[in-house]
């Protein structure tokens, strides 16, 4: 089963936070968790894509950059959207579908926007999806803690499927990269 590593919005800016907004819960720890699945796809030869938001850091310099601390290798893919969705009007799907990809490993920020939109969008463009647990995160929010928000998003999204296809929520520590999907269909 061919695979790709997607990850969203990952950006200096948005992981470490500004003036106006702070930056995601346990920022080292999603940095480490990220470097280590890079690590992981690279020894695989899975390909490698990040989604950059134009919002962030208005489209520009180093806070549009990927996080400083993530070991982006040069051979990455990098896609830029305008939307929280990652494959709105983006070269995204094309790319899947040009490299036969069938199950995409997705992580990243926000768990309730990008990554929650990105799984739910995967899922409806016929692949399956792996939501790395401890590979996403967020900001607290006027309702729940961050906290609360990803063990939402990991419970809600653990076998959320759009008839033939449908995500599971995996650790880091896990062989994310063995599909089990077929185990459960």
């Amino acid at each position: 089963m061919k695979q790709a590593l997607l990850i969203i919005d990952a950006q200096q800016e948005l992981i470490d936070g500004n003036q106006n907004e702070p930056g995601v819960t346990a920022k080292e720890e999603l940095i480490e968790t990220i470097n280590k699945v890079i690590e992981k796809a690279l020894t695989l030869s899975i390909p490698i894509v990040f989604i950059r938001d134009l919002d962030v850091s208005d489209g520009a310099g180093p806070g549009f950059q990927v996080h400083s601390s993530i070991k982006m290798p040069e051979e990455a893919t990098i896609f830029d959207k305008k939307a929280t969705n990652a494959f709105y009007e983006t070269p995204l799907l094309g790319y899947l579908q040009q490299h036969e990809v069938q199950l995409i490993v997705i992580m990243g920020c926000k768990t309730e926007y990008c990554i929650d939109t990105a799984v739910r969008t995967a899922t409806t463009n016929k692949f399956d999806v792996t939501l790395v647990s401890d590979g996403h995160s967020t900001t607290t929010s006027v309702v729940l803690p961050a906290e609360k928000i990803i063990a939402h998003h990991n419970k809600t999204l653990h076998g959320f499927d759009n008839v033939d296809h449908f995500s599971l929520v995996r650790e880091s520590l896990e062989d994310i990269f063995t599909p089990i999907h077929n185990n459960y269909r």
